[in-house]
């Protein structure tokens, strides 16, 4: 039974974190792109088209850094303490990035410092997430049940090109999202933007995905060595099919489908990520239910979460329903 109860919860937390990807990070890449916009108008614009639905993008990853603290305990006392300084950066950024969305609406002569701390905000939270994942799958040193590495042995040059990946792959998603959400100038900018993006992006993932089979032997195994290997090139196949979908939508002036294409390369790389990691909650040793709490816990728990994941989901679909379709320029949210 607890075996079954932990890894149902780590499918949730998991899941949390995947949403909390695919929806946050177009939101920060349009901080990333904020500079790159040609006017204020622009700038409003960008804002608008997810003042809506931006601080309920962040709901996911509270649940996840929840339920990690609450159902994998031994895993968050030893993830924290190797990542403490790219997370607490990546919090701080988000909030100056959330309070710049809503003072830069009432300030006029310093409009300049919020546009800059959004901007800022959005590209130090993206970078760190990048890092700290790169400093996941890297591997953490674990003596006993506590974290036995150094201050810095997150930061490498493993982890620094997964910051760079996911910075680059958050500013393709907002530039998609603007394609999708915008019509006129914006639109058509937004559509030559995403192309070098995407093939920055792309090319990224494959300097990641090369480099992290030789980061582990186990990582290696997983992925090349048959049966095992057979399930494994599925991925790869999938984001074929992913990458035409993004290049020819946005060729061929399709809105929707850079944007959905782009979601869907982001979740195949997750996907291939837990086939690297299965069943390791804290590689190279810890795994899920060396890290999980005791069964009553898990149990107790999963009754409270049956009942508000569908609740958030519902609320979270609400939101993108009536919000849907092409901004009108001429209104806002502000």
């Amino acid at each position: 039974m607890e075996f079954d109860l932990a890894f149902i919860w780590a499918g949730l937390i998991a899941l949390a974190v995947l949403t909390y990807v695919i929806l946050d990070g177009f939101d920060l890449g349009l901080g990333i792109l904020f500079p790159f916009a040609k006017s204020n108008e622009e700038r409003d614009l960008m804002m608008n088209s997810v003042a809506p639905v931006w601080d309920g993008n962040e709901t996911w990853l509270v649940m996840g850094g929840g339920g990690l603290f609450a159902m994998f305990p031994l895993a968050y006392a030893v993830i924290m303490p190797a990542l403490y300084m790219p997370i607490m950066l990546m919090l701080l950024a988000l909030v100056f990035r959330g309070v710049s969305f809503e003072y830069r609406w009432r300030a006029q002569r310093y409009k300049w410092v919020w546009d800059a701390a959004f901007a800022g905000g959005s590209l130090l939270a993206a970078v760190c997430q990048g890092i700290a994942l790169g400093a996941l799958v890297q591997g953490i040193e674990v003596e006993g049940r506590a974290y036995a590495g150094g201050w810095f042995d997150w930061l490498s040059p493993f982890s620094l090109t997964t910051g760079l990946a996911v910075a680059v792959g958050y500013a393709l998603l907002g530039a998609c999202w603007l394609v999708m959400k915008t019509e006129g100038n914006i639109h058509h900018h937004m559509r030559r933007v995403a192309v070098p993006l995407a093939i920055g992006t792309l090319a990224l993932i494959g300097v990641v995905s090369l480099w992290t089979p030789f980061l582990d032997p186990v990582y290696f195994a997983r992925w090349f060595n048959l049966p095992g290997s057979l399930w494994s090139f599925c991925v790869p196949a999938l984001m074929a099919v992913l990458i035409w979908l993004l290049f020819s939508g946005l060729k061929s002036g399709r809105d929707l489908q850079p944007f959905f294409a782009a979601l869907g390369i982001f979740t195949t790389c997750f996907i291939g990520l837990g086939v690297s990691f299965y069943p390791m909650m804290v590689p190279p040793s810890l795994s899920i239910w060396d890290a999980a709490a005791p069964d009553k816990s898990l149990s107790f728990t999963l009754v409270g979460a049956a009942i508000l994941l569908p609740m958030i989901l519902a609320y979270t679909a609400y939101a993108y329903w009536v919000f849907r379709g092409k901004m009108d320029p001429s209104e806002g949210y502000h």
